[in-house]
């Protein structure tokens, strides 16, 4: 299982808002251009959103289906991949001081995706969650930033303020202290 956490310098209500808006989807998700509510109303259990993914020239149409909503708390969803199958992503967020460490575990659920799986496969989805934590924090932080008016990320106002920036999740040295399950703090 691909399992990925990421310290987001903002609250779990900030990363929760964006989590909960389903047009958002394509800002923080890897490999997706655009996303917009299919059926029910976003996050709600059995609830849908479309979006596309653009491979060069070719445009992809998906689903992901909310399999189950714990507001504020985690998200458990189902995304289908066509001919590859569907995939269970589970998303939990936990408070971490005046922080948001937000947990990503996928794994195939149905159709070749989980025939295919493998180490190499497992290698690949722990990249593409790297980079999809590291854009849900730019846009939660972006946020943060916007909402309390000075336009700067909780890490950009820590490093100005001349602090270490240290939160539990990366030292000074930028050095990254894994907390709870596999993954990286801040890189």
């Amino acid at each position: 299982m691909a399992v990925r956490h990421r310290l987001v310098k903002t609250d779990p209500a900030t990363v929760w808002a964006v989590l909960a808006d389903g047009n958002r989807y394509a800002d923080w998700v890897v490999g997706t251009s655009e996303s917009h509510p299919v059926r029910g109303r976003w996050p709600q259990t059995g609830s849908a959103i479309g979006y596309e993914v653009r491979l060069g020239p070719a445009r992809l149409t998906n689903e992901t289906v909310v399999r189950r909503c714990d507001e504020g708390v985690g998200l458990e969803l189902e995304a289908r991949a066509g001919v590859l199958g569907t995939a269970r992503i589970a998303i939990e967020l936990r408070p971490w001081g005046d922080h948001c460490l937000v947990i990503v575990d996928e794994h195939p659920l149905q159709g070749a995706g989980g025939a295919l799986h493998n180490v190499g496969v497992e290698a690949l989805i722990q990249i593409r969650h790297r980079a999809m934590l590291a854009r849900l924090a730019r846009v939660c932080e972006t946020e943060a930033a916007r909402r309390d008016g000075s336009g700067r990320t909780a890490s950009e106002r820590s490093e100005s303020s001349g602090s270490s920036g240290f939160s539990g999740a990366s030292g000074a040295s930028g050095t990254s202290l894994r907390a709870d399950r596999g993954g990286d703090g801040d890189a």
